[in-house]
Order: C-alpha cells, then structure tokens, then sequence
C-alpha cells in the first residue's frame, strides 16, 4: 500500500462536501463536478443512446475488438450521479474488461421512488438482449447505489425470465437500505467518503418504508440462480457489513462468490486509480475477473 497516496486521496476526499440534505439540484451539480476531475482514456469517444427505452451513453474503444459487454449503473445514493458523470471510470473499467461499455441514465429519487431505478435497468438490459446480445458476453457492474442495483436488476431478470448475465460485480455495494450494520455507525470516524445519517436520508427519499423489499435492499433477496459475483469493499467503510452480508447471502444461495475486503481503501476506490496505485489494481481484478467468467 502506498501511504502517501492514500492519504492524499483521503485529505482530498475530506474536503468535499455534497450538501446531500439540500436541494438536489445542488447536490447533483456538485457532484458531476468532483466526477469531472476523473480522466477520460485517451481515444474513446461516446455517443448518447437509448437501451430498451433508457437513456445511455456507449463508449467506442479502438483498442477494444471483443463480443464481450459491460453494462454500468452508477453510484449517488440513488439520487445523483450519471453515465456521463462516470464516464472516466466506468469507460476505464470496460477497457480493463476488455469489453464494451455502456451506462445508463436510470431515473432518480426523490423524483422517481422505488421500482423507477430497478424497472429502467431491467429494461436496459432486457434491450441488451433484444440487441442480439449474447447474455453470456454481458457483465453488470456497479459501484455504491449502484453495486446494490446490479444483484437487484438481475433478481428482477431472473423472476421475469430473462437469461441470466455472465457476471455480476459490485464495488462498495450499498445492499442493506435498512443501514443496519455495525460497519454502518462503526467506522464512522473512519470513512471519509460517507456520512450515515446522509445515506438514511437518501434511503427514506428512494424508498420510504419499503427498505426491507428484496429489489430495494437485496441483502433480503433470494439469489438463487444468480451467475459468478465480485465484491470489492474498503475495510474502513460504512458500508463493510453491506458487503459481508450480500456475500452470504449469496453464498447460502448457492451463489458463485467472491469477496474482497481491501485494507484500508475508501468507498470506491477503484475511481482514483489515476492517482492510488490500489485503485489501478482493483480495476485490473475487476477485469481479471469479468474477463474469466464472460464470453468474449
């Protein structure tokens, strides 16, 4: 572990300052600021497009020729955040996946309550496959909000009979919109990215009292039938125990599991990859992995 980076990337990360409990254009706003300081790779280009409906954005990849597909649903608590915002990261992990990549735009809170966000990324991925898509070929990703809704979209293909994808990953899921483990008050002082009583809040304007449903926080789920899952958490975030408790769930469904408790590494840690040396390592694994259980 590289010390001085990371503390660089933790002062960084102290300093900001969302105002998630105000008005959410405001918090939207900023927040497509922090991402814009995210590098875009050299040569991709993106074009804006429509999955099953769903606004998207596609990145085309010169140094990606593969059949392989990764499907993006970006962090934000479920209320900000965007495929256009992320692009820098997730265009980065479809590289490392040597896949092509896409991320949708799934409509957001407080705007759009549960089942918006789940219904569009079923539509999004049921597009996919409308495409001529191989579901083999796809892997869903996800980061934060956005890792909880890769298991949530695939429960929801599952039970509306849909091919299952080839893989799953979620980094630094948020799975358990009840914020009810310990990790969630207990490293508090040590998460510097998430404020609890920020994330209930969030949670109370997606979902309102429906947080125990399956789609909503899918630590509840049955997740049986689900392909191979990768878990990426910090060892000091609030969101450790979200982790733990999605690899066990799937584990005693008889989910193909992969956990991964990095020391010391901040919510999605992945994203600073062009400045943490962990960040680059991750991502590399997130390929590994996705590369190893996809058709490509």
């Amino acid at each position: 572990m590289s010390v001085e980076e990371l503390e660089i990337v933790r002062g960084l990360l102290r300093q900001v300052d969302l105002a998630m409990l105000g008005p959410v254009e405001i918090a939207r706003s900023n927040f497509e600021e922090l991402m814009a300081h995210t590098p875009v790779p050299a040569q991709i280009e993106f074009a804006p497009a429509e999955l099953g409906g769903v606004p998207a954005l596609v990145a085309h990849d010169p140094e990606i020729d593969a059949a392989r597909r990764m499907l993006y649903l970006h962090g934000g608590a479920f209320t900000i955040g965007s495929a256009h915002g992320y692009r820098g990261f997730w265009s980065t992990l479809a590289r490392a996946c040597h896949a092509g990549g896409v991320a949708i735009d799934y409509r957001l809170a407080p705007e759009h309550e549960f089942p918006a966000a789940v219904d569009d990324c079923l539509a999004a991925y049921r597009g996919l496959l409308d495409d001529g898509v191989d579901p083999a070929s796809v892997a869903v990703v996800g980061d934060s909000a956005g890792g909880g809704l890769v298991v949530s979209l695939m429960v929801a293909a599952r039970d509306a009979g849909l091919p299952m994808p080839g893989a799953g990953v979620c980094l630094s899921p948020w799975s358990d919109l009840t914020c009810s483990g310990e990790t969630f008050e207990g490293n508090v002082p040590a998460d510097v990215s998430l404020k609890s009583h920020e994330l209930r809040a969030m949670a109370a304007r997606y979902a309102g009292d429906r947080l125990t449903e399956p789609l909503v926080s899918p630590v509840f789920a049955d997740l049986h039938g689900l392909p191979p899952l990768l878990i990426h958490v910090g060892s000091v975030e609030l969101l450790l125990d979200d982790a733990i408790a999605l690899a066990r769930r799937a584990g005693s469904d008889d989910v193909k599991t992969t956990l991964e408790v990095w020391p010391g590494m901040p919510h999605v840690w992945h994203s600073f990859g062009f400045m943490l040396g962990e960040g680059t390592e991750a991502t590399e694994a997130v390929g590994r992995f996705v590369r190893g259980h996809t058709a490509g």
